[in-house]
This record gives structure tokens, C-alpha cells and sequence, in this order.
């Protein structure tokens, strides 16, 4: 059976100002009312009541599905009725929530949610309750009574207070990174009081344009979805979210997990994209158990995973041996008692198309969701047939196979546990979300470089290192390392061939990954103990190395890891993954040069300049050339 070589049928995108007929699109109008319905689709902003309670903090009077977008950061608590926010629904019963809207990713939006009319005697109540929770919140007497002259019974009330955490502390501390929160362009509109007192607790009102634009192939997917993970059959839904990079693959993510979580008490997460990881540093792949709403970009929810591995690169295309085994070794620990959301990388040409096949394969999901532009089509559609059928880069499609067996193919086989790596006919639901947002699959205009918000990530993580009780950011340098002797751990460079003479420069100054290996560490000398083999094993958290210290034979690690764990490594792991430059070069309190760095480079030396990769030639097959420029 042939592959199919384009989506479903699928009626043409309508042109502005024409009308849509047939029952089909009436179907889509129904179910889209629904979404509105249930809050998952804002409608269009109208004016806000904003009453200012207290020093960084504000009352916010919302409409049924009025809609707030905004950039910025804060506090927020429901007092009275509910609110939408990325897809979590929020309640008056639950604790305040910390929100993040920087202006490098899509602006939130808040939504009110309808409730059921009341009856004339329920309305007495609810206004008793409206004033009894406002109160309670330390609410000045003369911000209730502004407050409760707009109230009405349909409506919610939110607290937003400004909101100070260790972590963006330290990230706005670095002059680059310190108007994250601002937008990036200031919108030409009157500002109102309404708008002042949003902005005295952190938080700035923009266009609903600037927020998430849902279309009509993303609300489907997520409601089957949806039903999907709520049912109650045998077995749990395993999705598997692909597509060309800068597609909207992280914020669908974000959006179905915050749905799930709504219905159910947690939802597990596995992260393929090495490159763009969403609760670990960049270089890793790893499986979350995620329990509450993710409302931010990755650098606000840096935490620990359940099971990680440290790939040491930000792509897997020098070593998909090794990523396959990764995945695989990650994989083994879902234990299929709850949903699982899987990211992949947005690698999905040539070889990355094929890896790809070959991750659908090994990890067997339920539901595939695949994200691409209708008009580009960067990728085939990834219908059961075709993965049948198309070889991927280590298993082999169905007609290879037969080729074999009929001993006209030759080719190797992945070399894994799964027999021979002859593909079987998939089964799982495909479902195609084609994005409608501006930039959409245009990945060299993203609002902000790939390696940026991958140093925000570290920084995030780094964050972790500073004191919740102390209000000032204290500098990297002027905090204690732990020492750890040279005999104590395994060490190995993952993403090159440094020899041993050299391999105490390359670790000074480095990231590296603390991990766990099952062997034992044997040294008869004071060390260092090099590996001749990049392990796949545990990893625990990551570290700076501060510094060497050749006469005590101890490495000084910097990291925010609990000493309980740091009691498990034995191994560091150092990647192709940079400390960010800010850190290096924003070492505050120093005199004279500043450590590491330095303002003399000779570009003439050979070698001294950037390596540029030629993609023209074969597979695995790569050409340098230094830049001198």
C-alpha cells in the first residue's frame, strides 16, 4: 500500500470576508462556541475595573469571559468565581499562583469564566462573600467599597500582587536579560488609572493579537485529546507532539498539560528536544511528573525530574546512536499510571525525519500530534502507512524488510534489544494542527534566538542558588563550592577528544553534569579517573566548576543540588553546553581582571575562529572551515 502523500481532506482556508457554508462548518461553529464557552477561546478585551488595595497589590474586577493579555509578572489569587489562564482553570479555593509573561514568548491571557445565574436570595450571599473575601486578603476599607460598586454576581474577582522571587532576581540582575518582563515595543494608547495600577503590581497590559492565537486544528486536537486522557479505558494515552521548529510545539504542550491537569491529579512529561528543554537545562533528556500548572517559560520551572540524562549537546546530529539509546534508557522509567506528553526536536528534514520514525517506533504512542504550516508542508504526514513503510534511520520499513527476507537487502540494523528492528504496523490516532500565528514555522524570526532562551534556562537553574530570605542577588564568586577530590568521581568530555594532559583546562570554568554511574570508582592514585566511554546513566543536577586545585587534587563545584544527592555522584559529565557569557562577564566586586575572560584574542591563530559545518556533503560526513573574520 502506498504512502499518502499529503494530509486528509480538508476544506480550503476561506479568504477574509467570505462566508463559510455546510455542516461541516457549522459543526466547527458549534464546537467552537463550546470552547468559548468553557473558556478556551478569549473573546475580544473590553474595558477593566483595576482597584489598587494596597503597596504592590490590586484588585481586578473581570467580566464573564472578559480577557485580560498582558507582559509582565505576578501574583495571582481567585477571591470570587474563576479564571482561565494558558488553560488551568483557577478557582477561589486554590493558592495564589505564580505567573510569568515575559516578552520573549507568547503574552498570557486571563479570562473570566461564566457562572450560573443566581437566584435574588443566592446574590445577597454572594456579595457577603465577594466583601468577606476581600477582606480577608487585608483589602483597604476604601478599595472594597470601590471594589463591590462594580461587582456583580457573574463575575471574578482577582488578587494580583507583585511578585519577587531568588530566581528573577538573579536573572534581571544581568543588564541584558533586566526588561524580560517589559514589552519589547510600547503600545501607543492612553494610559488610563486602570492601566497604573496594573503596573504598580508588575504586570502590562497589551494587544489580545500578542497572545495565543488558537486555531481550528489545535482546539480539535485538544479535545479529543482531552476525552482521550479522561476516558476510562485500559491503558493510559501516550502523545507524541512533532513538527518543524517554531511551530508552537512547547506552548501546545504547556496548554494540554494545564487542561489535563484541571481533570486529573498530574500528567507525565518526557523531553526529546535536547535543544529546547522545558524543565531542565539544555542537553537533556528527561521524564517529569508534572502536579501543578506550568505558567511560564522554562526558566520560571526549572526542577528536578524523575529520571534524567545528560546528552551534553543541544543536537543529537553527530551521535543519534547514542540519543536513541538515551530515550530509550528515559522511556524505560515511565511507569504508564498517568498520561504522557512527549516534545521532540524540531529536526523533522533528512535524518531528523528519520530518527523521528525511528522515536515512533521505539516509544509506540497513542496519539501523534502533528504541528505544520498548511501552506509550507515541511514534513510528509506521519500516517501509520508511512511509518509502516518508510525506513527509519536504524529500524527498517515493511518493504525493506520483505527485501531482506527475500535476501535482496543487506543493509545493518539498529543495534537494540527489539529483535531486528523490523517495523510492525503502528497504531495510534494522528491529529494535524496546522498554527495560524504570525511567524509560524519561520524559525530564523523568532521573537528571541534559540541560544538565549537556552541561557536563560541555566541562569533559571543557576537562580536556584540563591537565598529566598536575602533580598539582594549575591554574585556566583562570593558563594561557598563544595571540593571534591579527584579520586571521588569518574570524569569524560562527551563532545570531543581532549587528551589527558590537557583535560583539567577544559574542565576549569565548565558546566558540567553530576551524575550517578553503576560502577564503582576504583583509583590507586590521587586521580583525576578519566572515562574511555560516555556512560547512559542517571543524572542528578549540574554545577560549575569553579575552580582546580592541582596541589590538593579537588575540584570546587558550585551547585545548587542538595548534599543528600551530591552523595550519589560519582561521575562529571561535560557537554558542548557554555556557561552564559553574562556570567563570566558580569562577575561584580572584582578587581583588576576579571577571571576567565579575557580582552586580548589573537584570531590568527590557526584554529582560534568559529567552526562552520558544510551540510552539503554525505550523511556523517562533515567539512570545517575556520572564520577569521
Amino acid at each position: 500500500m502506498p504512502a499518502r502523500r499529503g494530509p486528509p481532506a480538508r476544506r480550503p482556508r476561506p479568504r477574509r470576508g467570505s462566508s463559510r457554508g455546510g455542516r461541516a462548518e457549522a459543526a466547527w461553529r458549534d464546537f467552537a462556541a463550546s470552547f468559548v464557552r468553557a473558556g478556551m477561546v478569549p473573546p475580544a478585551e473590553a474595558g477593566l475595573v483595576a482597584v489598587e488595595t494596597a503597596e504592590g497589590a490590586a484588585v481586578l474586577i473581570l467580566a464573564p469571559r472578559q480577557t485580560l493579555t498582558f507582559t509582565g509578572k505576578c501574583r495571582l489569587r481567585c477571591l470570587y468565581g474563576s479564571v482561565r489562564l494558558l488553560g488551568f482553570a483557577v478557582a477561589s479555593h486554590q493558592p495564589g499562583l505564580a505567573v510569568y509573561s515575559p516578552s520573549t514568548h507568547c503574552a498570557l491571557t486571563l479570562e473570566a469564566l461564566p457562572a450560573a445565574r443566581p437566584t435574588a436570595v443566592d446574590l445577597r450571599q454572594l456579595r457577603a462573600a465577594a466583601r468577606a473575601a476581600l477582606r480577608a486578603h487585608s483589602v483597604r476599607r476604601q478599595a472594597r467599597v470601590k471594589a463591590m460598586a462594580q461587582f456583580s454576581p457573574e463575575c471574578a474577582v482577582v488578587l494580583l500582587e507583585h511578585l519577587d522571587t531568588p530566581v528573577t532576581r538573579f536573572l534581571l540582575s544581568y543588564p541584558l536579560l533586566s526588561r524580560v518582563f517589559e514589552p519589547q515595543k510600547k503600545e501607543e494608547s492612553n494610559f488610563t488609572p486602570e492601566d497604573a495600577v496594573l503596573a504598580s503590581v508588575g504586570i502590562v497590559k497589551c494587544s489580545p493579537d500578542h497572545g495565543l492565537l488558537m486555531s481550528e486544528s489545535m482546539a480539535l486536537a485538544l479535545e479529543e485529546l482531552i476525552q482521550a486522557c479522561c476516558a476510562e479505558d485500559e491503558g493510559v494515552p501516550v502523545v507524541l507532539v512533532c513538527g518543524p521548529k517554531s511551530t508552537g510545539k512547547s506552548t501546545f504542550n504547556r496548554y494540554l498539560i494545564n487542561l489535563l491537569l484541571n481533570r486529573l491529579p498530574s500528567v507525565d512529561y518526557m523531553e526529546c528536544d535536547i535543544g529546547q528543554t522545558e524543565f531542565t537545562p539544555p542537553g537533556c533528556v528527561s521524564l517529569s511528573n508534572i502536579t501543578e500548572p506550568i505558567l511560564g517559560p522554562p526558566f520560571t520551572h526549572q526542577q528536578t525530574p524523575c529520571k534524567m540524562v545528560y546528552y551534553g549537546q543541544t543536537s543529537c546530529e553527530q551521535d543519534t546512536e547514542r540519543y536513541l539509546d538515551v530515550v530509550k534508557y528515559v522511556f524505560s522509567s515511565y511507569k504508564k499510571e498517568v498520561p504522557l506528553v512527549i516534545n521532540t526536536m524540531g529536526w523533522v528534514k533528512g535524518e531528523g525525519l528519520l530518527l523521528l520514525i525511528d522515536i515512533i517506533r521505539l516509544l509506540s504512542p497513542s496519539h501523534i500530534v502533528q504541528m505544520d504550516v498548511y501552506d509550507w508542508k515541511a514534513m510528509a504526514p506521519l500516517t501509520p502507512e508511512h511509518v509502516h513503510l518508510t525506513p527509519g534511520l536504524y529500524t527498517k520499513g515493511e518493504q525493506q524488510a520483505k527485501r531482506k527476507r527475500m535476501g535482496l537487502s543487506g543493509a545493518e540494523n539498529w543495534k537494540s534489544s527489539e529483535g531486528d528492528g523490523d517495523a510492525s504496523a503502528p497504531e495510534y490516532k494522528l491529529l494535524y494542527v496546522y498554527p495560524e500565528f504570525p511567524r509560524a514555522g519561520a524559525a530564523g524570526e523568532a521573537r528571541v534566538h534559540s541560544s538565549i532562551l537556552r541561557d536563560m534556562a541555566i541562569l533559571g537553574y543557576l537562580g536556584q542558588l540563591q537565598s529566598p530570605d536575602i533580598g539582594t542577588v549575591l554574585p556566583l564568586h562570593s558563594l561557598v563550592p563544595y571540593q571534591v577530590p579527584f579520586n571521588a568521581v569518574a570524569l569524560r568530555v562527551i563532545h570531543t577528544d581532549v587528551a589527558p594532559t590537557n583535560i583539567m583546562y577544559a574542565v576549569n570554568a565548565s558546566w558540567v553534569g553530576l551524575c550517578r554511574i553503576p560502577d564503582e570508582i576504583r583509583c590507586q592514585t590521587d586521580g583525576p579517573v578519566l572515562l574511555t566511554q560516555t556512560p547512559v546513566c542517571d543524572c542528578l543536577g549540574f554545577g560549575i566548576v569553579r575552580g582546580v586545585d592541582m596541589e590538593k587534587k579537588l575540584y570546587h563545584i558550585l551547585t545548587p543540588v542538595p548534599p543528600e544527592n551530591l552523595r550519589q555522584v560519582n561521575c562529571l559529565l561535560l557537554g558542548n553546553i557554555a556557561i552564559p557569557n553574562c556570567v563570566l562577564v558580569g562577575q561584580q566586586g572584582t578587581e583588576g581582571e576579571i577571571p576567565y575572560v579575557t580582552s586580548y584574542y589573537n584570531y590568527g591563530i590557526l584554529g582560534s575562529g568559529k567552526l562552520r559545518k558544510k551540510k552539503h556533503f554525505k550523511k556523517r560526513e562533515y567539512a570545517f572551515e575556520c572564520d577569521y573574520d
